[in-house]
């Protein structure tokens, strides 16, 4: 099997669409036999700021002398980088083997699956129960972090938690970033819901840690934590601008980023009957995370500054204006905007599109995108004294703004990805594997295991 092929036979997954449940992903794992359970893992879950979170733990234990798994997702551009150790991305050899190995697995399991689209195709309109996209990977996750004799796994969940692939394990720390409006669809319409949905993540007598501000989702939490006897830490917002974070600088703009690093100080407190860490080591760890395409400030010329920033809900727009009016208060950008249909687009332009100068719109190379005409129509409405152009690919946008001081491009993970591609920040994949990341649009109904 080449990489190449390894990389197909995940893409043909995606056929088996998106599936809320534990049960293919315990039987998987024990027919890989169980990695889980020889693992030490932080699991994250949370609207916003899990990855910048999980980044920053991983930096702290590193510097502290741990040989540190991290998963998480979506990659940017290429799928190594969901699963990395000591931040390096899992080889391409290591994928092709555990690719080879999984193959077999869903081989032993299920019924006989091939590779080739059309059989794919078939297999999900018979609705057969086969693991998917997400399901496999988290497994093969686990077996090279296994392999790989890490220390501890920083573990991010997909969507969710409850019903998520990830919730397989029991970790000796739980963190739940904070709650907002993302997923209704999936999660439920309700803060409460949506918080009871990840605080599913929570073990018996297992650390719990937010930043959840929210009084109803924090309700929610509370009480789950309290049916698990688990212990409940609260990061408050104050807590971000106290010591050791005052005099503190992070190389991650936004002050969010400083309560993503109080909540990750709070979970470093609470595991440390397992990895006792030295405030040096926490330091070192926050002075050098790195976490791209999350307000990243790119010169991409002599005359041009390119800041990337995912903001693909509204909470993540919120931020990205705040950030834009606390470090740039007197610039206003030109604005590349692309945004997925299933997101509150129109509550995303309100946010972003008074801060622009002029706005970009391009569609994100994703079957859910937006159409840029819809997206123009309510960027035109909130802010009419910008210019407001419509451009067929973030190519064409880059053309547009290549004379521009101060670019923004936002509105998705996927649109940041591409970009990264196109500033040659990370060497574009010949497999184009930011594709993988479309494992939700599959022609099968997302299934759940379980009531809500």
């Amino acid at each position: 099997m080449t990489y190449s092929a390894a990389i197909q036979f995940l893409y043909e997954l995606r056929w088996f669409g998106a599936k809320f449940g534990l049960t293919n992903t315990f039987k998987l794992a024990a027919l890989a036999g169980d990695p889980q359970q020889k693992l030490r893992f932080i699991h994250v879950a949370g609207t916003n700021g899990k990855g910048s979170t999980c980044a920053m733990l991983e930096s702290i234990y590193r510097a502290a002398g741990l040989r540190v798994g991290l998963f998480t997702s979506p990659h940017l551009v290429a799928f190594g980088e969901r699963i990395q150790v000591n931040r390096q991305m899992i080889p391409e050899k290591e994928v092709v083997k555990l690719v080879r190995e999984l193959e077999g697995l869903l081989d032993q399991g299920w019924e006989k699956n091939s590779s080739d689209s059309e059989m794919g195709r078939r297999a999900a309109a018979k609705g057969e129960q086969h693991p998917t996209f997400f399901e496999v990977v988290t497994v093969m996750a686990l077996r090279y972090f296994y392999e790989q004799n890490c220390d501890l796994v920083i573990w991010e969940t997909g969507l969710g938690g409850r019903l998520d692939a990830t919730n397989i394990v029991t970790p000796i720390a739980s963190v739940i970033t904070n709650i907002q409006y993302d997923h209704q669809n999936y999660l439920g319409e309700t803060l409460a819901h949506i918080a009871s949905e990840k605080a599913g993540i929570i073990k018996p007598g297992v650390p719990i840690i937010t930043g959840t501000d929210s009084p109803e989702a924090l309700r929610a939490i509370e009480d789950a934590a309290r049916k698990q006897f688990a212990p409940l830490t609260v990061v408050r917002r104050k807590e971000a601008n106290e010591p050791p974070f005052d005099g503190l600088p992070l190389p991650l703009l936004g002050e969010h980023q400083r309560m993503n690093a109080a909540v990750g100080l709070a979970t470093v407190r609470a595991a440390a009957h397992e990895f006792p860490i030295e405030e040096s080591a926490f330091r070192a760890g926050l002075a050098h995370v790195h976490w791209p395409g999350r307000l990243q400030l790119v010169n991409r010329s002599s005359v041009q500054q390119v800041l990337l920033d995912g903001a693909h809900n509204v909470g993540g727009a919120e931020m990205l204006a705040a950030a834009l009016k606390q470090y740039f208060p007197d610039r206003k950008p030109s604005l590349v905007l692309g945004i997925l249909r299933d997101k509150d687009w129109p509550r995303m332009c309100e946010i972003l599109a008074p801060l622009a100068s002029r706005i970009v719109l391009v569609p994100v190379h994703s079957e859910r995108t937006a159409e840029p005409h819809g997206l123009a129509e309510t960027c035109r409405r909130v802010n009419p004294n910008a210019r407001v152009i419509e451009r067929t690919s973030l190519a064409a946008a880059f053309l547009e703004t290549a004379q521009d001081e101060f670019v923004t491009i936002a509105g998705s993970l996927y649109l940041v990805g591409e970009a990264m591609e196109l500033l040659h920040l990370s060497a574009a994949t010949s497999n184009n594997e930011r594709q993988l990341n479309e494992w939700a649009n599959a022609p099968r109904d997302l299934v759940r295991e379980g009531s809500h």
